[in-house]
């Protein structure tokens, strides 16, 4: 009998430190705007994301053709001068919520160290950041903010066009977790 209750804890204990929560609705937004000039702006409500409670590791994966813009033929020129979404057509994020607790969770955003490895146009480069956590009834919240530079995914920006785009580029992240069974 002892047995028996050892090896059912050990299997309770063993599925909660495999518990995830996920998300295929996730959104990204990045603002490339510079002042005076159209708005350079982009929204993909279609981020999968991933994370495993027991570690604090994040994953999320994107189809660059999803993000979408108010003009149609920046959207063109998006995909197919800058991000050559047909070759490369994905950005991914590997990385880990430094000291995450499920037990800490709460209504109230706790903020987290956020490293990890973006993947952009084939290319990776570590990225660090924070991100704010919370619980919302079964849901997780995650909200990140990171700014990227586009030479550091080999994005080249036309000289015509260059004093148009921001040097830097401003992701937003915001993802609504739900625990994957």
């Amino acid at each position: 009998m002892k047995k028996l209750l050892h090896l059912c804890l050990f299997l309770a204990v063993g599925t909660v430190a495999a518990q995830k929560y996920y998300t295929k609705t996730g959104t990204t937004d990045f603002k490339a705007s510079v002042e005076a000039f159209e708005p350079v702006e982009a929204k993909s409500n279609s981020t999968t994301a991933v994370l495993k409670v027991d570690s604090g590791e994040l994953a999320a994966l994107l189809f660059i053709k999803s993000f979408h813009f108010k003009v149609a033929l920046m959207e063109e020129h998006f995909n197919e001068n800058y991000m050559d979404s047909d070759k490369f057509p994905k950005a991914t994020f590997k990385g880990k919520l430094e000291g995450f607790n499920m037990s800490d969770l709460s209504s109230t955003a706790k903020e987290y160290n956020l490293t990890g490895t973006l993947t952009v146009r084939g290319k990776a480069k570590e990225v660090a950041t924070t991100a704010k956590v919370s619980k919302n009834g079964d849901k997780i919240m995650v909200a990140s903010f990171l700014s990227v530079k586009p030479q550091d995914f080999g994005i080249e920006i036309p000289s015509i066009v260059r004093e148009k785009i921001a040097k830097e580029i401003n992701i937003t992240l915001n993802y609504e977790l739900i625990e994957k069974k």
